[in-house]
């Protein structure tokens, strides 16, 4: 079985350190490779070995396969780790690694192919009897669309066929709303991917959005991680992950996670993936699409079946079998993740890139962060603005929640603004609370606080102060209006960078 001494890291951000930090734990030797803009990255300093590959935009950097085949030659490592992102979909770099000489840790450029395009994906699972929503298995016209959506049903959803993260993406309700929906997906399909192909599913109404992690060797193993539910979303860009999903019981997770395999094993595919499908309100299920990469929120499974993914795709892509088979995996308590964004959400989510001027990091019992940032750091414009990962593990879901809450105020970011406070208000509320939410609760949460007017805010807090009028002066005598308490660490330094800003 080869070894692999040295590994390349195609990425930047949190996820390259997580997988420098798993290869330390193997004994690999690591390359990273940055942009001018990432010079003083955290992924950098972590490497062994680091080189610039390209000035800041992506396109001329990240996303350059000639540029980080030649570190790889020159280096001396024998595998690329893609990450999530950037090139880690793209055939064409997996077989150019191949061509190379140099082994891609990931699916073949093949299953890639397969998968990788919603279409495609659709129609290898017509041919494999896996169910899917009602709609399209390829690309169509405009006059196309129009007489499948009458035949399917309204409402649809447009789509990307080679899409992701919300982009090329339309709700339409009704017949008259499809031209200009189409119109508007292909061209934001075309801007986000370099392709304008469209299809459309029927919509299925406010569902669960569950996905079951698979690990499939060469030698013809593949095995199931169970699920995470991922229904909380904006935008369809998901926002918390947990697992395990608070709907799926035992009959239904089996039937998810044999169904996730089979949809493996028609792709022909290695290495880690992910399957993820629509639960509806009866709890049938429809394939949705399959990631053909490490996802985001694969922290969430780490913590509930205690295997570290990114060693298992590092041991697969050097030739090893399965450590294990299914009946070995068992879920132990309950994992949740927030994905913390450099972005400022009361001034609808704009990026917030700058300097971090405090960092204040969470811990404690049950408490794991993944983060690419430091204090000093400069959040770069040019890409993602996902700082870091929070998750909490606990034996219970309530547990879970409570633990993440404490962190959630542990953590503070000085400097630019975060969504932290966004996942105060999910974790405080009853419906997330109950494990009552589906794809558009997020979406309809945000819209309700939004809505709410000035007026009605203004009686509430002139109801407020006169409650506190009338408690305190119902004696006659002056009192004052609130009992000193003293100043917190946390508030002190808030102020100092409220100070620093202005």
């Amino acid at each position: 079985m080869p070894v692999f001494n040295k590994i390349l890291v195609a990425n930047r951000g949190e996820i390259a350190v997580r997988i420098i930090r798993a290869c330390r734990e193997l004994g690999i030797s690591t390359v990273a490779v940055f942009s001018q803009a990432d010079r003083a990255a955290l992924h950098v300093r972590l490497a062994d070995e680091a080189y610039e590959i390209g000035p800041a935009p992506a396109a001329e950097s990240y996303l350059r396969i000639e540029k980080i085949l030649d570190v790889a030659r020159k280096s001396g490592a024998q595998a690329i780790h893609p990450g999530y992102g950037f090139l880690s979909e793209n055939a064409a770099f997996a077989a150019a690694c191949a061509q190379a000489g140099i082994k891609f840790i990931g699916p073949t450029g093949a299953a890639m192919e397969k998968m990788g395009s919603k279409t495609r994906a659709r129609q290898a699972m017509q041919s494999a009897g896996i169910p899917f929503v009602p709609g399209s298995t390829r690309g169509l016209t405009r006059e196309e669309a129009v007489r499948v959506a009458a035949e399917v049903g309204y409402p649809i959803m447009l789509k990307a066929a080679a899409g992701g993260g919300g982009k090329g993406m339309r709700l339409v309700r009704d017949a008259r709303e499809l031209a200009s929906s189409y119109d508007a997906a292909s061209s934001e399909a075309l801007r986000a991917f370099g392709n304008g192909e469209v299809y459309l599913e029927r919509l299925i109404e406010r569902p669960r959005h569950i996905e079951i992690q698979v690990l499939a060797d060469e030698h013809g193993h593949c095995v199931h991680l169970g699920e995470r539910e991922c229904s909380l979303q904006r935008r369809h860009q998901k926002v918390v992950e947990e697992a395990p999903s608070a709907i799926v019981d035992s009959d239904l997770r089996r039937r998810l996670g044999e169904t996730a395999v089979r949809v493996a094993q028609a792709a022909g595919y290695t290495n880690a993936g992910t399957i993820e499908f629509l639960v509806d309100a009866q709890r049938d299920f429809y394939f949705l699409e399959m990631n053909t990469r490490l996802q985001v929120e694969h922290p969430v499974t780490e913590l509930v079946t205690g295997f570290d993914l990114v060693q298992l795709q590092i041991h697969i892509a050097a030739g090893g079998e399965l450590p294990f088979s299914q009946q070995d995996i068992q879920l132990r308590g309950h994992a949740i993740e927030c994905r913390i964004y450099a972005e400022d959400p009361e001034n609808n989510f704009f990026p917030s890139p700058g300097s971090i001027t405090r960092l204040l990091a969470p811990s404690g019992p049950g408490i794991r962060e993944d983060t690419g940032v430091y204090q000093g750091w400069n959040v770069p414009l040019e890409y993602d603005p996902l700082l870091s990962k929070l998750v909490a593990w606990a034996p219970t879901r309530e547990l879970a929640i409570a633990r993440l809450q404490r962190a959630l105020d542990e953590y503070f970011i000085g400097g630019i603004r975060s969504n932290i406070a966004l996942f105060r208000r999910i974790l405080a509320d009853a419906g997330f609370r109950r494990a009552d939410f589906d794809t558009g609760y997020l979406d309809r949460m945000l819209a309700a606080a939004e809505s709410s007017t000035p007026d009605a805010e203004s009686s509430l807090v002139a109801a407020l102060a006169a409650a506190v009028f009338a408690a305190n002066g119902s004696n006659g005598a002056a009192r004052s209006p609130m009992v000193p308490v003293p100043d917190s660490g946390w508030k002190k330094i808030a102020r100092e960078e409220s100070l620093r800003e202005s």
